[in-house]
C-alpha cells in the first residue's frame, strides 16, 4: 500500500536526435532562403523598373521590399527557436507554419501595394 510519500519517476521527454534536427533545419532552411532570395530579386527588379521609368521607389516601397526580404529569415529563426527541444513532427509543423505565414504575408503585401504603389 502506498502512503503517498513516494516520488514517482517520470520518463524523460523524447528529444529529436541532433542529426534529424539538423536535417530538418537545412531542408526547410532552403525553402526559407528561396523566399528571401526571391524577395531580394524583387527588390532589385523594382529598382531597375523605377530607373527605367525615371522615377524612384518611395519610402513605403523600400519598407515593404526590405520587410519582404527579412521576413523569411525572422520566421525561420522563430520556428527554429520554438522547435529546439521538441519532437521531429512538431519541428516540421513549425517550419511548415512559418513557410505558410511567409507566403501568406508576401501575397498580402503584393496584393495590397502592387508594383505601382511602391514607386514615387
Amino acid at each position: 500500500m502506498s502512503t503517498g510519500d513516494e516520488v514517482t519517476a517520470t520518463a524523460p521527454a523524447r528529444r529529436t536526435p541532433f542529426w534529424l534536427e539538423l536535417t530538418l533545419a537545412i531542408a526547410f532552411g532552403l525553402f526559407f532562403a528561396y523566399d528571401a532570395w526571391e524577395a531580394v530579386g524583387n527588390l532589385i527588379g523594382m529598382t531597375q523598373v523605377a530607373s527605367a521609368l525615371e522615377t524612384s521607389i518611395n519610402g513605403v516601397g523600400w519598407l515593404v521590399l526590405i520587410a519582404a526580404a527579412v521576413l523569411p529569415v525572422v520566421l525561420f529563426a522563430a520556428a527554429f527557436l520554438l522547435g529546439r527541444r521538441r519532437t521531429a513532427p512538431v519541428q516540421a509543423a513549425l517550419y511548415l507554419c512559418g513557410l505558410a505565414v511567409s507566403a501568406a504575408l508576401y501575397l498580402d503585401i503584393l496584393l495590397m501595394f502592387g508594383p505601382g504603389a511602391l514607386l514615387a
